[in-house]
């Protein structure tokens, strides 16, 4: 039997509220008893006053006539009168019943037409040593006792009833948005990552975990994706210079090879290993980065300062190449990031307009603010990248056919959309008519 914490949560739920409806009914029939109860104390205790002083200054006679008076008016016999003298004999009034004790007491008095019947009573030891009874009858009471206990049993009925549907209507609905997510979870794991978890229209909390989920499949299957890709292209990538670097050493093991052509031989393979040591080092890098581990050393970055200062010490390298270095800065852009990646990122999106540019390229660099952001754009007039390979650019080793005979590895604008990306940020690239423009966008720093 497979056991449903869906239903279990609707039932407990159910049952909560039923047994806070039963707690407010007896609340409340608690309440109503002792006020009217309360009530009808108050009631008896002061006509029982009234008798008394109208025995003080009447009388005994005085007191007769005065319970006589009340019998006669009093038509629904609503109170009943008595007056017993010191050997519990009744003298006077009514109500047929024993002598209570002083004080208020329940009793049982003798109604005409019922027989029997509970009543409360306040007896009060007069000066002579006769004791004066004033009764009511708890008919009224009881009957008000049981309404309210009648229309509660009622509602009670009535909200176990609707809580049972609810229930099974609650833990329906729970089930069926997280047997969605089940079957999800389960066909990812037998191997098809392409499928999500459904979101509906409602934009409820299920809706928005399941937007969560969605997100976080997405980038797993990224993840992995750029692992085969990584893994595929690392392949690829180091063939060529560790066969370079192979042939270079088997040059110079060569016997009777010059010393001076040993030595170039030997250089060249260091060379080599160098170049995939960079390799290597650019991965870890970026690795680093995606893994969002260097937030905790944010802080405050004035881009302009970095960006004025990048492009001092960029534009001779560029001047010497035939290319010239433009720059629109702001006077100040501060955002919230690691000023060593900062750098990274310019320093990459500048040599690659650097690499993938001709001599006489005119070289752009802006910075402004707009909107609590901060956009910095690297731009050319060089033969740009054509429209359906800018989607890849950003992907690990990607480099379009034009440049494979350049040096690199194709990691640049990897890395420098990972930076953004931990900068909360985003790396776009666009035509600039003619030639490239790579725009880094960012937050700016609240105050």
């Amino acid at each position: 039997m497979v056991r449903s914490a869906a239903y279990r949560i609707a039932i407990i739920s159910s049952l909560a509220f039923a047994i806070a409806t039963c707690a407010l009914g007896l609340f409340v029939y608690l309440s109503a008893h002792a006020a009217l109860a309360g009530q009808l104390d108050d009631r008896i205790r002061e006509d029982g006053n009234t008798l008394l002083n109208e025995y003080r200054h009447e009388g005994r006679l005085g007191l007769f006539d005065a319970i006589a008076g009340r019998e006669r008016q009093n038509g629904s016999n609503e109170l009943g009168y008595a007056v017993f003298d010191v050997k519990g004999v009744r003298i006077a009034g009514s109500l047929i019943t024993d002598m209570p004790e002083p004080g208020l007491r329940n009793i049982l008095f003798r109604d005409p037409e019922e027989g029997p019947d509970p009543a409360r009573a306040f007896t009060t030891l007069l000066p002579d040593g006769s004791r004066l009874v004033v009764a009511a009858d708890r008919e009224p009471l009881e009957r008000i006792d049981r309404q309210i206990v009648t229309l509660f049993g009622a509602a009670f009925v009535g909200v176990i009833a609707i809580g049972a549907i609810g229930a099974v209507m609650l833990g329906a609905y729970l089930r069926h948005r997280l047997s969605a997510m089940n079957v999800t979870a389960e066909a990812i794991m037998g191997g098809d990552l392409d499928q999500r978890v459904p979101v509906g229209p409602r934009g409820d909390e299920f809706d928005r975990l399941a937007s969560l989920m969605n997100a976080m499949l997405n980038r797993i299957a990224e993840l992995l994706e750029n692992l085969r890709q990584v893994s595929s292209d690392v392949a690829h990538d180091l063939r060529t210079p560790l066969a370079r670097l192979r042939n270079g050493l088997e040059n110079g093991l060569r016997h009777g090879l010059p010393r001076d052509q040993r030595d170039k031989a030997i250089e060249q393979a260091i060379a080599r290993s160098d170049e995939v040591l960079s390799l290597f080092a650019a991965l870890l890098r970026l690795s680093e980065i995606e893994a969002g581990r260097l937030q905790q050393a944010f802080a405050p970055v004035d881009l302009a300062r970095l960006t004025r200062e990048m492009g001092e010490s960029y534009a001779l390298a560029l001047e010497d190449g035939g290319r010239r270095l433009e720059c629109q800065l702001a006077e100040t852009a501060i955002v919230l990031g690691d000023r060593e990646l900062l750098a990274q990122a310019l320093i990459n999106l500048l040599d690659n307009a650097q690499i993938h540019t001709p001599p006489g390229t005119r070289i752009e660099m802006r910075l402004e603010t707009e909107d609590s952001r901060v956009v910095l754009t690297v731009a050319d007039n060089g033969p740009g990248v054509p429209e359906r390979d800018r989607a890849r650019l950003t992907r690990r080793f990607a480099r379009v056919d034009a440049s494979r005979s350049r040096p690199g590895h194709g990691l640049g604008l990897s890395l420098v959309s990972a930076i953004a990306g931990i900068h909360h940020g985003k790396l776009s690239i666009s035509d600039n008519h003619p030639g490239l423009a790579v725009t880094l966008n960012l937050p700016e720093a609240r105050p």
